[in-house]
């Protein structure tokens, strides 16, 4: 038996290739499938099964690209009543993969539907070696089952019973879940991508609870938020996504001609540029999502999916790199990118706006001597750990709604971690008629280090007196 794993940054997801002696399965595949493709090649395999564990809520995935070029069967929950052609597995049910058997484990909880495949290597025991179990435990976490409005609870309870299925594996199982640190899919996952059975026995405190009323209570308050996409991305999943060889080819567009499309109601401007550039400059109503923050899951979240995307990005190879990121998200529509980018468009004589910086220290100094406004655009979580004096705190996807309860005549000191949520708020208020609006560059994670670092910082210079003219 053979297994390779592959990883995919800023979503945090996981998917396998298990192979057997002339074959093999890929587990959970991303959109983007010549990844497995050259893979298996190079290990010298025919890619005959695709396996899904569950209609996966914060990607697309790739099982319809990789059965058009593969070949492979599809194999998923029956209870998902997928639209496609497939093997569609219960309970109990056994396939062989050469000398590699694979059994199916219903375990609802994260999903009404989901499943999860047992591995057991024949060529070396008759115990199982492997558990692909998908998102509904992860290494130190199990998934979360508040994705589907008011069913929090009744999935809790079946997590709660899917994990004693779990925990009769033995110890020295493997766990390969489809997802790490950094994904929505749970709440507290670990780092390491890889666990076992009798670890996670032993450290993952969800485990560890005993009473399903305290398992239940323990998962259905306090939850991050749930992106707008995971809903899309699940019934786009059980559709069958549209093969991507099948989706236009992005294009390079002047200027003038991206000026005309973006007056149009049917495209929207995403600009992913660093949120230091979109800051000094950008296109009037874009949005500003910074590329080298959680791009995948703040576009998914806040982009109107029906919209045709116009992209501002530093040149053509950003433009296709962003364009694959959009459609792991379930946003298909990215039409063109500005050609040149900013500098052109200035070159132009064409209109753009801008928003005013400040720095840790200078925010310090400001909040000293003035009473300003500042409006903390993290999770609630992040907020409650740690925030500044008289913060207001409004979580930045929140802001589409809830902008009504600010005052579009008060200036604002907009803040997150770093920079990159703060500046995704900052376009999401311009578009709602906000004019005074200030970004924190660095986030509290800058005011952190500004406070370690003071007196330090201090000796370079009388910073406060350049400061005056920014003060309102």
């Amino acid at each position: 038996m053979y297994i390779e794993q592959f990883y995919i940054s800023k979503i945090a997801h996981s998917s396998y290739l298990l192979g057997g002696e002339e074959n093999c399965a890929i587990v959970d595949p991303s959109r983007d499938v010549d990844r497995y493709i050259a893979a298996a090649k190079n290990m010298g395999f025919k890619i005959s099964h695709i396996l899904e564990t569950h209609l996966h809520a914060d990607f697309i995935s790739g099982h319809m690209d990789l059965a058009e070029k593969t070949g492979a069967t599809i194999y998923a929950p029956a209870s998902a009543n997928c639209q496609f052609k497939h093997q569609a597995l219960k309970e109990g049910d056994e396939f062989q993969i050469d000398n590699v058997s694979i059994s199916v484990l219903e375990t609802p909880g994260h999903t009404p539907e989901h499943i999860a495949y047992v591995v057991t290597d024949k060529s070396r025991g008759n115990e199982p070696a492997v558990l692909f179990c998908g998102d509904t435990m992860f290494v130190g976490d199990v998934g979360r089952p508040d994705l589907f409005p008011g069913r929090a609870e009744e999935l809790a309870s079946k997590l709660f019973d899917t994990l004693k299925k779990f925990k009769s594996l033995p110890d020295f199982c493997e766990v390969l879940p489809a997802h790490g640190a950094g994904s929505l899919c749970g709440r507290a996952m670990g780092a390491k991508r890889r666990s076992t059975i009798g670890y996670e026995k032993r450290y993952n405190e969800a485990l560890q609870i005993q009473s399903e009323k305290d398992f239940i209570a323990s998962l259905t308050n306090e939850m991050p938020p749930v992106p707008d996409h995971f809903g899309r991305c699940s019934e786009i999943n059980r559709k069958g996504p549209q093969l991507v060889q099948k989706l236009s080819k992005i294009k390079a567009l002047s200027p003038l001609e991206f000026g005309k499309l973006a007056e149009s109601d049917e495209y929207v401007v995403l600009d992913c540029r660093s949120y230091d550039a979109f800051e000094g400059q950008h296109i009037i109503n874009s949005y500003g999502i910074d590329y080298d923050g959680n791009f995948p899951t703040f576009a998914g979240w806040v982009i109107p999916p029906e919209k045709q995307l116009l992209l501002v990005t530093p040149d053509r190879v950003s433009a296709e790199e962003v364009t694959v990121w959009l459609r792991r998200v379930g946003l298909d529509n990215a039409y063109g990118f500005l050609e040149g980018g900013m500098f052109e468009w200035a070159k132009d004589g064409l209109p753009t706006c801008h928003v005013l910086q400040v720095s840790s220290p200078e925010l310090e100094v400001l909040q000293k001597n003035d009473d300003i406004k500042i409006l903390d655009v993290r999770a609630v979580s992040e907020f409650e750990e740690h925030h500044m004096k008289g913060a207001i705190n409004i979580s930045a996807p929140d802001l589409r709604e809830r902008y009504k309860e600010l005052d579009k005549e008060k200036q604002y000191y907009v803040i997150c971690s770093t920079g990159h949520r703060s500046t995704l708020a900052i376009s999401l208020l311009l578009q709602r008629g906000f004019e005074h609006l200030v970004n924190v560059a660095g986030g509290m994670t800058g005011m952190g280090e500004f406070g370690e670092n003071k007196e330090t910082i201090n000796k370079w210079g009388s910073f406060p007196y350049r400061w005056r003219f920014h003060r309102k």
